[in-house]
């Protein structure tokens, strides 16, 4: 099993807690040895989870003066973890759930103050051309697929590949627009929102609208109440009961299957339509019509925000309408299904995955409004290892979204460089889960259903075993 908890060691090292600021001791007691610089040795049983990792950091002994110490300690496995009501361990083991505990956090302006200047400027000609990348890539598979797979049932599973692979690809284009909503594509805004909204239009997003939601959700992110997007139900809803009895009718393995394919199938035009995982505070919204959902300071589309999202209407409506005159010229619609509607629902699904696991995992904790902070928002953000294919093609998205939840507008050709340098000036709070992608997957689809107060209280939220 995976052992809990490293970031506990580091915190300590640094002297940035003393031991019993921790209030761990809910976890377990872990028998440890210190070995005083001084001389002497004395063995006590602490209620503080270390890693196995040995080093020098300051605490307590025997409620004594603070005195530096060398520390070896048995680690806690992961089938102790529920008793910090956490429902398990990710390849994380803890470490957002104990830097969430960290009394003094940097600022944003020290955060940003890392990253190298140069990883800010954004070149019009690099993001052209990585969107006329994505652009081509997306379109060659349907000609190609036109050309030579016949629209007859027999080749259903030819066409079933076609649309996995072309609507793979097409994220990568709906990840360009995704930096043009951010502006991180180009100091010429009228360029970047050009780009940003042919694309995005071509799939269907409505760029302004969404550019609006995204930029609240990156401004609350991890908050229980006002966060936008994967926002977790509490426990306590009778939606959460219903789900868990399902799930625990159901088993683990069959649930998380049947909820992943829920979820990457409809997740995205149910967001859209009715904000379902949206922010409770701002009740039922819809992308297409800004005067639904909460009013005054809740409302998703303030203001001019709602001239916006009906520019974004009229290009997904005449998008709609050149989709429908498609089909009545070629006098019947499975052209359309087979050519746009099956990669169009892969590239939703890619979205939907990749949201849903940068922010969401058994040990990453959500905040209440009393001790949520943009800097701890920004940091439960989680890497992922997609591999090389798949940062390629989606130009990094998920292996460098903390660098891009601590700053939207450093373009993605810079994202590298600029994560590297976050890591090694934050160790403790940067965080990469190794788990595989669809083990992750099947992991948060089965546990993370809803939330509940952590006993270690600091008004963190964590995932509940069950209602």
């Amino acid at each position: 099993r995976r052992k809990y908890v490293k970031l506990t060691f580091s915190l300590l090292r640094s002297n940035l807690v003393p031991m019993s600021a921790l209030s761990l001791s809910t976890l377990s007691h872990v028998k440890t040895t210190f070995s005083v610089r001084k001389g002497g040795r004395s063995q006590l049983d602490v209620a503080t989870p270390l890693s196995r990792t040995r080093g020098v950091f300051r605490c307590k002994v025997n409620n004594r003066r603070s005195l530096k110490v060398l520390a070896v300690a048995e680690p806690i496995v992961a089938d102790k973890a529920h008793e910090s009501d956490l429902v398990g361990l990710s390849g994380l083991e803890g470490k957002a759930m104990l830097s969430a505990l960290k009394p003094d956090w940097p600022t944003k302006k020290e955060i940003l103050s890392v990253i190298p200047e140069h990883c800010f400027e954004k070149n019009t000609t690099t993001s052209m051309m990585y969107a006329a990348i994505s652009t081509v890539l997306t379109v060659t598979p349907g000609i190609l697929a036109y050309m030579f797979i016949p629209l007859q049932a027999a080749y259903v599973p030819a066409w079933i590949a076609y649309a996995a692979v072309t609507g793979t690809i097409a994220t990568g284009a709906w990840v360009v627009a995704h930096e043009c909503g951010h502006g991180a594509f180009s100091n010429n805004k009228f360029i970047q929102d050009l780009v940003g909204y042919v694309l995005h239009t071509a799939l269907l997003v409505p760029y302004f609208a969404w550019q609006r939601s995204h930029a609240v959700h990156h401004s609350r992110t991890n908050h229980v109440t006002e966060g936008e997007t994967h926002v977790p139900a509490l426990a306590e809803e009778a939606e959460s009961k219903f789900t868990f009895k399902l799930r625990d009718g159901m088993g683990d393995g069959p649930f998380a299957l049947v909820h992943t394919l829920i979820v990457l199938a409809f997740g995205w035009p149910v967001y859209l339509l009715t904000g379902a995982s949206g922010g409770p505070v701002r009740g039922k919204t819809n992308h297409f019509w800004p005067f639904a959902g909460a009013t005054g300071r809740h409302a998703l589309f303030p203001g001019g925000w709602k001239d916006k999202v009906f520019m974004s209407d009229v290009g997904i409506v005449g998008f709609l309408g050149a989709l429908a005159y498609w089909a009545y010229s070629a006098g019947s619609v499975w052209p359309v299904i087979a050519l746009y509607v099956g990669p169009y629902m892969f590239t939703n699904a890619w979205l939907v995955l990749y949201t849903w696991l940068q922010h969401t995992d058994v040990d990453v904790p959500h905040f209440g409004p009393e001790s949520w902070t943009w800097e701890k928002g920004a940091f439960m953000t989680i890497d992922r290892p997609y591999g090389p294919l798949f940062d390629f093609l989606h130009h990094r998205i998920g292996s460098t979204h903390v660098a891009h939840h601590l700053n939207h507008q450093i373009p993605h050709y810079h994202a590298k460089e600029a994560t590297e340098a976050i890591k090694t000036a934050f160790p403790d709070l940067y965080l990469h889960d190794p788990t595989p992608v669809w083990k992750a997957t099947m992991r948060v689809a089965a546990k993370c259903i809803g939330v509940q107060k952590n006993k270690l209280g600091n008004d963190l939220w964590t995932f509940a075993p069950s209602a």
